[in-house]
C-alpha cells in the first residue's frame, strides 16, 4: 500500500527551531535511530515509527555506522523505508549519521582518523541508498588524532557533497572551540553540537551551552528522556520490553534505584499538575534553553512519538515550576 504522508503536518510552526545562527530550522523532536530499528528488531515497526514521526511534522532522522543491532543495520532500516515510502520526500528530511565509536575490526574501525571517518560515511550512504547525508558528525573527540586531521576529513565530506554541514558529538567545551575554529576556517562551519543533556545529566551546563551559545551552533541533545527513567515506565517495575529489561547493554536493572525513583515520581507528580506526561515535562525542561535546538528521543512505538512530540503544545516553564523542579534535583529524594 502506498504511504501518502499527513497533508497537515507542518500546520505547527511551533515545532520548528533554527539551529544557532544558521538558516536550517530543525523540529523540537527529533527522532534517534539508536535502538529499535536494528536488524534483530520488528521491521514493521520501525516502519511505522519512522512514518508516524514524519506524519507528525518530526523531519530530522539521527543515526550513526554502528547502531543496530547488529553495526549499521538502523541505517539499513532507514534506507529500506527511504526507498519504500519517502524517496519523493528526501528533500523534505535532515538525515544525520556520525562516526567514531568501533565500527569494524582493525586500526582503522573507529576514532578519528581521516581514513576511519571517510570510510565510515561511504559505508553509511550505501547502507541508506544515499547520495549524502545532510549532518556528519565526528561521534566522539580523538586525543591521539590531531583536531586537524578529523577537522579535515569532516570538510572534506562536506566539500565533496557527501555531506551539507559538519557536527561534532561528545566534545568538551575547550575541543569545541578549537574544531569549531578549524571548521570555519576550512569553510565548512560546524552546523550542530550533539551532547547527552536531561535532567538527570546535567554535565553540559558545566561550560558547553554557554559556548555553543556564544559560538552561534545548535544543540540537539541526546538521552534527553535518561534512557526511559524520565518517563513512568518503570514506576511499577522494569517491564520485559523496557531498556532495562531486555537490552541491558546501556541502563541495567539496577540503575533502576530507589532514589531516582522517588525523584522522577515527585517530577510526574509537577508534570500532572500541568498537564503533561513526565516525559513531556523533560523535553520540555531540556528546550527551556534556547541553544538547544532539538531533543532526540528514541521510540519502540508510534505512540511514543506521539506522546514526545505532543510535548511541544506546551514548552515553557514558569519560574515557580522552574524551582519545584529544581528543588527535587538538587534536593535529597
Amino acid at each position: 500500500m502506498t504511504y501518502e504522508p499527513a497533508p497537515g503536518r507542518y500546520e505547527n510552526d511551533a515545532l520548528y527551531r533554527r539551529c544557532g545562527r544558521s538558516g536550517v530550522r530543525l523540529p523540537v523532536i527529533a527522532l534517534g535511530l539508536w535502538h529499535n530499528f536494528g536488524g534483530h528488531d520488528s521491521f514493521d515497526n520501525a516502519r511505522a515509527t519512522l512514518l508516524r514521526a514524519f506524519d507528525l511534522g518530526v523531519t530530522h532522522f539521527d543515526l550513526a555506522n554502528n547502531y543496530g543491532p547488529p553495526e549499521g543495520s538502523a541505517e539499513e532500516t532507514l534506507g529500506r523505508v527511504l526507498r519504500q515510502d519517502l524517496a519523493r520526500h528526501r528533500d523534505e528530511l535532515i538525515i544525520s549519521t556520525k562516526a567514531g565509536y568501533l565500527m569494524w575490526p582493525g586500526p582503522y574501525g573507529e576514532w578519528g582518523s581521516r581514513k576511519s571517518l571517510l570510510a565510515s560515511l561511504d559505508q553509511s550512504l550505501r547502507r541508506m541508498g544515499l547520495e549524502y547525508v545532510d549532518i556528519f558528525y565526528s561521534h566522539r573527540f580523538d586525543p591521539d588524532t590531531p583536531l586537524e586531521e578529523t577537522m579535515g576529513a569532516l570538510a572534506q565530506a562536506v566539500r565533496s557533497g557527501r555531506a551539507l554541514y559538519a557536527g561534532l558529538s561528545n566534545y568538551g567545551p575547550e575541543q569545541t572551540i578549537e574544531a569549531v575554529r578549524l571548521l570555519r576556517e576550512m569553510g565548512a562551519p560546524c552546523l550542530v553540537h550533539q551532547p547527552r543533556y536531561s535532567m538527570l545529566d546535567r554535565k553540559p551546563e558545566q561550560g558547553l551551552l554557554k559556548v555553543l551559545q556564544e559560538l552561534g551552533i545548535g544543540a540537539a541533545v541526546f538521552s534527553p528522556l535518561a534512557k526511559g527513567l524520565l518517563t513512568n515506565r518503570y514506576f511499577g517495575g522494569i517491564p520485559a520490553d523496557s531498556r532495562a529489561g531486555h537490552d541491558p547493554r546501556f541502563l541495567k536493572p539496577a540503575d533502576v534505584t530507589d532514589a531516582v525513583l522517588a525523584r522522577t515520581r515527585r517530577l510526574d507528580e509537577i508534570a500532572r499538575g500541568r498537564g503533561q506526561t513526565l516525559a513531556q515535562l523533560a523535553l520540555a525542561w531540556v528546550l527551556r534553553n534556547p541553544v538547544v535546538t532539538s531533543a532526540l528521543i528514541g521510540a519502540s512505538r508510534p505512540s511514543q512519538v506521539e506522546d514526545c512530540v505532543a510535548a511541544a503544545a506546551r514548552l515553557e516553564i514558569s519560574a515557580e515550576e522552574l524551582g519545584r523542579i529544581e528543588a527535587v534535583l538538587g534536593g535529597e529524594p
